[in-house]
């Protein structure tokens, strides 16, 4: 069978998530029209977070799957690396 959605059922509905045949997923919060990326999943098992409004959204942490998480500051496309937490209890700080 076939099913038929119209318009104006999808007009109001807004984007969680999307997903690509290579395993990466990109999933997003906010108001239908106004959706902005809060969090990236790689199929390598890699998650980047985000914060900031729909384009703007900036990296403000990287987890990887061997335990280690870096955290960024800065506005989009200008992020800097400013800590590192290792798996092994670690912590750098960088300026």
């Amino acid at each position: 069978t076939c099913s038929t959605t119209r318009a104006s059922e999808v007009q109001s509905e807004r984007k969680v998530r999307t997903e690509w045949p290579d395993g990466e997923a990109q999933l997003f919060e906010g108001e239908r029209g106004a959706e902005r990326l809060v969090r990236e999943e790689f199929a390598d098992g890699e998650v980047q977070h985000y914060e900031g409004e729909q384009g703007a959204e900036r990296v403000v942490r990287e987890e990887y799957p061997d335990g280690n998480v870096q955290y960024y500051e800065g506005e989009k496309g200008a992020e800097r690396m400013v800590r590192v937490e290792s798996a092994n209890g670690n912590v750098h700080y960088y300026e």
